[in-house]
């Protein structure tokens, strides 16, 4: 069964030091801030966090960089001209990137939450990101093998869930939200509203909740 909580510091205070976390989002579109303010002010350090972004202005993930708290992140887009959170911890060597082309980020994500244990891509081939991945040459064209992306918690924002977990989402704030709700152990939706069991139209349910462990409203 899903959880219910009014606290978002109750749903992310079993994370643990060293845990890979999953943050939803494009941006701030579907960054479910109160979460990830919750896992700040919880502490977890030596973190992995996989997100689109390295974090804008000095908010939400970006807020959580600043901590020092992050040891690792996954991402496409690592630098934009608000990032200096990222850019300086880069530069002063106190985090480290995975970069990862926005498609593969996704399929390796799904990956992971399909049980697949690895594919090819041939995104990447020829250029730096290609280094130490094995290659294959399948009907004349090369290909990058990859590794999906399991997480131990992922933290979304939804727009709407039902008692019994299932999500629905609002236009481009859905993003990476139901990919990474399959792959993780522990899932936590942010959502502004949690209707009883059976309020929401089974046709517009996106995310099942036997993928959602525990949500929050904000």
């Amino acid at each position: 069964m899903t959880e219910v909580l009014g606290d978002p510091d109750a749903a992310v205070a079993d994370v643990p030091d060293g845990a890979t976390v999953l943050i939803g989002g494009f941006g701030p579109a579907g960054q479910p801030i109160e979460l990830i303010d919750a896992l700040r002010r919880h502490g977890a350090r030596d973190l992995t966090v996989v997100n689109n972004n390295a974090g804008n202005g000095d908010t939400g993930l970006a807020a959580l960089l600043a901590t020092g708290n992050v040891r690792k992140i996954l991402c496409s887009y690592p630098r934009q001209t608000d990032s200096w959170v990222f850019d300086g911890l880069y530069r002063d060597g106190r985090i480290e990137l995975e970069l990862v082309p926005q498609g593969n980020l996704a399929e390796r994500m799904r990956a992971a939450g399909a049980g697949i244990g690895a594919f090819y891509c041939p995104t990447g081939v020829g250029t730096p990101l290609a280094e130490g991945k094995e290659q294959r040459t399948i009907d004349g064209r090369d290909y990058l093998l990859e590794y999906p992306i399991k997480g131990d918690v992922a933290l979304i924002q939804a727009h709407r869930a039902d008692e019994v977990g299932n999500l629905v989402y609002r236009k481009t704030a859905r993003n990476f939200g139901p990919v990474m709700a399959t792959a993780a152990a522990t899932t936590v939706a942010e959502v502004t509203e949690v209707v009883p069991a059976g309020g929401l139209d089974p046709e517009a349910v996106v995310t099942p909740g036997i993928y959602v462990d525990r949500l929050v409203t904000a």
